[in-house]
């Protein structure tokens, strides 16, 4: 079956322009058949942009990027930022470079699949929609993979559905060691805030 998180679509690529609005700016992005939430800004995400804090400078990363909501506006509204737009579709990837040419952030928007990001690249925060739908198993170990790349002061911000388990991932976020509380909820999701647990 094709999803969303298929390395390569084979449903075919059927591009379209759909316009979003974040923080009293439009913008308009490119989608596609086979790329998460093609059809319009996912519920979730626009929760995140409400909710979450914009970074300020640094290196962050976009981790399941779609076609580069997150990526590209938070590179167009921040220019001290560079992003890691990670995802495994590789139609996605093309949307991301796509979207950040067209806003001007290509330079700071670096789309590419989780084997390719740089062993010693660090990050100082992590904004995510994650694919709650790959499984339970699949998502703990990409957050597992991910989140220590964290830098000391670093935070993640993920949004989970409420009805898919947001309280649940934080519960287990808690017993891998690491510092997750619920920063905000709104329309059934949950924002986390997750960070290294100070040493006893």
């Amino acid at each position: 079956m094709d999803h969303f998180f298929s390395e390569t679509p084979a449903t075919p690529d059927k591009r379209r322009i759909i316009d979003i609005s974040v923080d009293s700016t439009a913008y308009q992005f490119t989608v596609s058949s086979g790329v998460f939430s093609a059809n319009r800004l996912d519920p979730g995400t626009a929760v995140l942009f409400r909710k979450a804090p914009r970074p300020g400078r640094g290196v962050f990363l976009d981790l399941g990027c779609g076609y580069g909501p997150i990526s590209c506006v938070f590179a167009h509204q921040s220019p001290k930022v560079t992003i890691y737009a990670v995802d495994v579709n590789e139609r996605a990837l093309e949307l991301v470079h796509e979207n950040a040419l067209a806003l001007g952030v290509a330079d700071r928007v670096i789309a590419a699949k989780p084997d390719d990001v740089p062993a010693d690249v660090v990050f100082d925060g992590i904004y995510s929609n994650p694919p709650i739908h790959v499984g339970k198993e699949a998502l703990h170990e990409m957050l597992l993979r991910w989140l220590p790349r964290l830098g000391p002061d670093g935070e993640a911000w993920l949004v989970v559905a409420r009805h898919l388990g947001g309280d649940s991932l934080r519960d287990w976020l808690v017993g891998q060691g690491w510092a997750a509380e619920k920063h905000a909820s709104q329309k059934g999701y949950r924002i986390l805030k997750v960070g290294r647990a100070e040493a006893e």
